[in-house]
């Protein structure tokens, strides 16, 4: 259980759920599944099979621009505390077109979508619990897409690094400006010109 203590804590956002019905309903179906860095987490062309949520490391789900291509389009990335999958697979039960790959080494809470359904049928309140969630991940990904339409690249790149200054450590540069739809150079720049202003801040702190 305490291995799996944040997932519980993740969950309570959405609903009032004690610890005795957090074992008793999910706990059981839990599986905590590892994965070394690079490992393929979901493959393009199988159902996506599990509902996941990222308890160590760093995941991005990408797909290939055509078939047989290099050129990676990555759509998510995430770290410790977030749900990924490859959804609209999982939901509709058709083949994915997207890859999950560990960034890093991964340890995931994942749910068989078997055993989410019969939890479901067998609980009001768990299905409800479900319908929260996947709302709240649609709600953040609609929020994404439209970012991406109305923000300026370099509007794009401020905004991920106020939010997520730890991404721009842990994750490689290529990813992350195929992520935001930055060019490879564009990124370079700007990653140049926040480091040069940080250590301009340092060398010159604000006295008050």
């Amino acid at each position: 259980m305490e291995t799996v203590a944040p997932f519980y804590k993740y969950l309570k956002k959405f609903v009032e759920l004690s610890e005795q019905e957090f074992r008793e309903n999910i706990f059981p179906i839990i599986k905590v599944r590892k994965f070394a860095k690079k490992n393929i987490i979901t493959e393009s062309g199988k159902v996506e099979n599990y509902f996941n949520f990222i308890l160590k490391g760093l995941v991005r789900k990408y797909y290939k621009r055509y078939e047989n291509s290099h050129e990676e389009i990555n759509t998510q990335i995430s770290m410790e505390n977030h749900i990924i999958l490859s959804q609209e697979s999982f939901h509709s039960r058709q083949l994915s077109e997207y890859i999950i790959e560990a960034i890093e080494p991964t340890v995931l809470v994942s749910i068989h979508y078997d055993d989410l359904e019969k939890m479901f049928t067998r609980s009001h309140k768990m299905e409800h619990l479900g319908r929260m969630v996947i709302t709240f991940a649609m709600v953040i990904k609609d929020r994404w897409q439209m970012q991406q339409v109305k923000m300026t690249p370099r509007e794009r790149f401020i905004d991920f690094v106020t939010k997520n200054p730890k991404m721009l450590q842990r994750v490689p540069q290529k990813y992350l400006a195929s992520f935001l739809s930055i060019k490879p150079e564009t990124f370079s720049r700007f990653k140049h010109l926040l480091v040069h202003h940080l250590k301009k801040n340092e060398n010159h702190p604000n006295k008050h």
